[in-house]
């Protein structure tokens, strides 16, 4: 009996995203108006770009900040224990406190790392609100999107996301081919 109840405990905590994702990541709509990658030195921990700007991984990073989870923080102490887990796509010799956690594959890896991988589908039944979404864009863009509470007329999940003309709140969830979905586990 004890072992049923813990199975079902366990159920019960990767059954829903941290629905408050979509209403944080909303509140960056109309405020976070300029996509911008630039590189930039970052106060350490909770460091950020001005608000106004920014990219995909900022719509997600800031959310999840307001939840007291800081995905720099996170990602760095990550990838200081972990360097040769992670992608080595950019020539790096150690992590990089002030990006490492502003990039698609790098937020892939740790997110697997840390439990929340979920199959990718093309079911929206299987997409709740706060699940994070990637995909690539062209031919070999990485993209996160955050699943929002809110759906299309069709019943298909809106995404929050910044793609290029700041945060905007838009039904493409199957626009571009999904290689990730991730369900966090925040306190």
């Amino acid at each position: 009996m004890k072992s049923h109840l813990l199975l079902l405990a366990a159920l019960a905590a990767t059954a829903f995203a941290d629905s408050r994702l979509p209403e944080l990541a909303r509140r960056q709509i109309g405020v976070t108006v300029v996509y911008d990658g630039s590189y930039e030195s970052l106060s350490y921990p909770n460091g950020d770009v001005p608000i106004e700007r920014g990219v995909c991984t900022d719509v997600v990073i800031r959310a999840m900040r307001h939840l007291h989870f800081d995905l720099q923080k996170e990602v760095h102490e990550d990838m200081k224990r972990n360097f040769s887990r992670y992608p080595k796509r950019w020539g790096l010799k150690r992590p990089d406190k002030n990006i490492d956690h502003r990039r698609v594959p790098n937020l892939q890896t740790f997110f697997k790392r840390k439990g929340w991988s979920l199959p990718v589908t093309q079911n929206p039944d299987d997409y709740h609100p706060g699940d994070l979404v990637t995909c690539i864009v062209g031919s070999s863009l990485p993209h996160i999107m955050i699943v929002s509470d809110r759906k299309s007329a069709e019943g298909i999940p809106l995404i929050i996301h910044n793609i290029g003309g700041g945060t905007e709140e838009e039904d493409c969830l199957f626009t571009f081919p999904l290689n990730g979905h991730y369900r966090p586990k925040l306190k």
